[in-house]
């Protein structure tokens, strides 16, 4: 059975709307079409004309990261252009660079709609970047976690003497699932990031740091599993409402590799009652177009 030619369709639609002014070519001549010739593409790409034809007739199927990254700099393609057409090609796309901690407002914005609810911004690596005031009531204040680096997965792993361990948070939540899954979920989703990122650092660094100082997490990061975690149910152990059973979701910001978390209750259950309770003591943010949410950084 014959298969779409994405690459193909992809690679003229854009070869058509580039001027050819802006690619520093003469416009004259008769064309019958507003962008660029099949031969002015393979000139600027240093590609065979009958390559760029073989490329969009879905005659040649496979071409390599070289050729995709020459064509997408021929035609000037946005960074989420860029990586559709290297998907199309099925590679890979490039290393984006270092983990962004940068939070644009139009995710401030959302997290402030989302202000009746417990909600926190991660970047890709799990380091928390910010938090909004029903996160503080519900699972304590962020600034007392004590994580290195305030990251998530360095606070999912700290040593233990044996006893029971430490809560991750203001004060204990427990997965329904147990620990040992959502240990496994967050070195899984670090891992599809540190794939993503092979050239931060930091990232770098940090992962190294992990397996030389937990086993635990040596031992998973090892299994090979790689998959963004999407969510969990839990039980906060609050100290002034009691037990609370909250579904958790972790939401990816569109156009970012951010992380939002929130923390919500099913309607007419006693859980929904005692985040009622929470919200009601909490001073909740002002609902301007783009509400600040507590302890954000700058650009990554």
């Amino acid at each position: 059975m014959a298969t779409t030619n994405h690459f193909g369709i992809a690679l003229r639609g854009w070869r058509e709307r580039v001027s050819p002014q802006d690619s520093g070519l003469e416009a004259g001549g008769d064309r019958r079409i507003p962008g660029l010739r099949r031969e002015e593409l393979a000139r600027l790409a240093g590609l065979s004309v009958d390559y760029v034809v073989r490329l969009e007739q879905g005659r040649a199927r496979h071409p390599s990261a070289q050729v995709v990254t020459a064509l997408a700099r021929a035609l000037r393609l946005e960074p989420s252009e860029r990586d559709h057409l290297f998907r199309c090609a099925q590679l890979a796309p490039p290393s984006a660079g270092n983990v962004s901690r940068h939070v644009p407002a139009r995710v401030h914005r959302l997290v402030g709609r989302l202000a009746g609810n417990p909600t926190a911004v991660f970047a890709a690596d799990w380091t928390l970047i910010g938090w909004n005031e029903m996160w503080s009531a519900a699972v304590g204040d962020p600034r007392t976690y004590g994580w290195d680096e305030r990251n998530l997965v360095a606070g999912m792993f700290r040593p233990s003497d044996g006893r029971r361990r430490e809560p991750i948070a203001g004060w204990p939540v427990r997965s329904w699932e147990g620990d040992e899954v959502e240990e496994e979920d967050l070195v899984a989703d670090l891992r599809v990031t540190a794939a993503a990122h092979p050239h931060d650092m930091r990232l770098v660094a940090f992962v190294e740091r992990m397996l030389r100082d937990s086993p635990r997490f040596a031992h998973l990061w090892s299994n090979g599993t790689a998959r963004t975690h999407v969510g969990d149910r839990k039980t906060i152990e609050h100290p002034r409402v009691g037990d609370i059973d909250l579904d958790l979701d972790v939401v990816m910001a569109a156009g970012t590799d951010l992380r939002i978390v929130t923390y919500t209750a099913a309607p007419g259950t006693t859980d929904a009652e005692k985040l009622d309770d929470l919200r009601a003591a909490c001073p909740l943010p002002d609902r301007s177009p783009a509400p600040s949410i507590s302890g954000t950084s700058g650009p990554g």
